[in-house]
């Protein structure tokens, strides 16, 4: 990888984040097909999502095709009912590390959902995997892996509360000179993994100089994190970890938790079955998740500056676009960038489904 391109994205990881609103995304790109028939699933449900607000109150939404009635509980009451399709807004909740709600249909399997951000003082964009629907009507198991920015500022609480989570297995993407300058915080009796995913690239000092050579360097360097030897070296460790962590949890995270840790994500997500509009849509919301910090940084800088910063802060469609042209180009297919990039067979993947699925 040419040295401009690393720095690029060594340097727009490297800037500080802080939490905002949940996120919302929309998505375009690629196309991938699975095995499997649509709508096989014993889960009614087609959408179901919790979004915690500021206020401490939780939106649900659910629809659940071909049943009449929904429950909702929370710690084992029922906090919200309606119809197939309905919206409800919780209030009242005891404090919690994370409330989960079981969505319960009038018939089929049901779902346990939380929001998706984990809120801990020291992370910005520490979040879970889980929660999506695959193309066959599977759904993500939540609570198992998580994606996050670094881990150098937790507190003791968050620490407490990663043990709590159940976090057994960490794995950390960044390079050794992030690793030595922000050390990341491990809770008591996880093992903490490094997956480097530029190593051997070198430590690089670059910057690009306008907005055009900022996006180059982003697409070049997701393409760099799939056919680079450090990137399918640490991304067959993740894989290779999750598989064999049945004590899961299992976290993986980079600097700002959007570029190296989105491609772990945006891969398990597709190796899982999750359609390309919502792995686009959860790869795009760190810039939901960043937006604030993002401005501040901006707003410090001279406008041209700025809109050569602007490029390296984002996470775009085009970046993550890039990354599957780049599985297309050098394997040919996803199935074969699994097992010729990051040795994971048809048993290995089929494993990985039973364990992280339901439905």
């Amino acid at each position: 990888m040419k040295k401009a391109l690393l720095a690029a994205t060594v340097v727009a990881s490297t800037l500080t984040v802080a939490i905002v609103a949940a996120p919302a995304a929309s998505a375009h790109g690629w196309d991938f097909h699975w095995g499997g028939h649509h709508g096989n699933s014993s889960i009614p449900f087609t959408e179901a999502t919790v979004t915690a607000g500021a206020d401490g109150a939780f939106t649900l939404k659910w629809n659940a095709k071909g049943t009449k009635r929904v429950e909702i509980k929370a710690n084992g009451k029922v906090v919200a009912k309606g119809g197939a399709q309905g919206e409800a807004v919780v209030r009242g909740l005891p404090a919690a590390d994370r409330q989960w709600f079981d969505f319960e249909p009038e018939r089929g399997e049901g779902l346990r959902l939380a929001d998706r951000l984990i809120k801990l003082d020291g992370t910005a964009n520490f979040r879970d995997a889980g929660g999506y629907r695959t193309t066959n009507g599977q759904w993500v198991k939540m609570g198992e892996i998580y994606r996050s920015d670094a881990l150098n500022k937790l507190t003791e609480n968050d620490l407490a509360k990663l043990q709590r989570l159940r976090v057994k297995t960490i794995f950390d993407l960044r390079m050794e000179s992030e690793r030595t300058t922000d050390v990341d915080k491990v809770p008591a009796g996880a093992t903490y993994v490094v997956a480097d995913v530029f190593a051997g690239s070198g430590s690089f000092q670059t910057m690009p100089r306008t907005p055009d050579e900022a996006v180059k360097a982003m697409v070049d360097a997701e393409k760099g994190m799939v056919s680079g030897e450090g990137g399918k070296k640490a991304y067959t460790q993740v894989f290779e970890g999750i598989e064999r962590d049945r004590n899961r949890s299992v976290l993986f995270h980079c600097t700002a938790g959007k570029d190296r840790t989105g491609w772990a994500n945006a891969s398990l997500l597709t190796a899982l079955g999750v359609p390309s509009e919502t792995v686009m849509a959860d790869y795009l919301a760190s810039n939901d998740y960043r937006k604030a910090a993002n401005d501040a940084i901006l707003s410090h800088l001279p406008a041209a500056q700025a809109a050569v910063y602007k490029p390296l802060l984002d996470v775009r469609p085009e970046y993550l676009n890039a990354g599957y042209d780049e599985v297309t180009a050098k394997f040919g297919s996803f199935d074969t960038y699994l097992k010729d990039g990051l040795g994971i067979d048809g048993r290995e993947l089929k494993q990985l489904k039973k364990d992280l699925l339901v439905g």
